[in-house]
């Protein structure tokens, strides 16, 4: 395997083969980690050549961005609906069909802590959170669940660890949806986190 190849799986291994259309045997070869890499090169991402959080994202990304909503599992309104897809940890806007926001990686809330599913809607913003429960910062906080909201992170969000309920965006993502939402806008989330 090149030096440059990890010659270990990483923890999305197989939907990554699976994406890429590889042989799904969840071990990494020579051929997966170039395929990996190739995507990885084509998505402006780090090119290392592992199945990990962030390679995933891109995938989860780059095969809902034509039509997000292909399965159907947003309901169609004739106003906006935020969508949270937490087995795929993307989240978009739409207005009737057309897509006004996203898609765009996210991160949901791990075990214990998971993001409720459901109807719910945006009941509170606050642009410059700060959490006191978990002494955290929460830019563009956008709350539509008891404590859990849509908002920015400081560091990345792709890790195989999920937030304590509220969907963490990356900051450039976060600050766009907070352009767009508003006070009453309603939120449909469904799935479950994968890992």
């Amino acid at each position: 395997m090149p030096d440059s190849c990890p010659d270990f799986t990483g923890p999305y291994q197989r939907q990554v083969e699976r994406y890429l259309k590889l042989k799904v045997d969840g071990k990494q070869s020579e051929r997966d980690c170039e395929a990996i890499r190739a995507f990885q090169e084509r998505q402006g991402i780090e090119v290392d050549g592992y199945a990990g959080p962030l390679t995933w994202a891109w995938t989860q990304v780059a095969a809902a961005k034509k039509n997000p909503n292909a399965a159907k599992k947003c309901p169609v309104r004739t106003y906006r609906v935020a969508c949270v897809d937490l087995s795929r940890q993307l989240t978009w806007v739409q207005k009737g069909k057309k897509v006004v926001f996203g898609p765009v990686p996210m991160r949901s809330g791990r075990a214990g802590y998971r993001t409720r599913v459901g109807w719910h809607a945006i009941y509170w913003r606050h642009k410059n959170h700060y959490s006191t429960l978990y002494k955290s910062p929460m830019p563009y906080a956008q709350f539509f669940s008891g404590g859990q909201a849509f908002h920015a992170v400081h560091g990345t969000i792709f890790t195989t660890v999920g937030s304590r309920g509220c969907v963490s965006m990356r900051h450039g993502d976060a600050r766009k949806l907070w352009g767009l939402l508003k006070k009453g806008d309603r939120v449909y989330v469904w799935g479950r986190r994968p890992i």
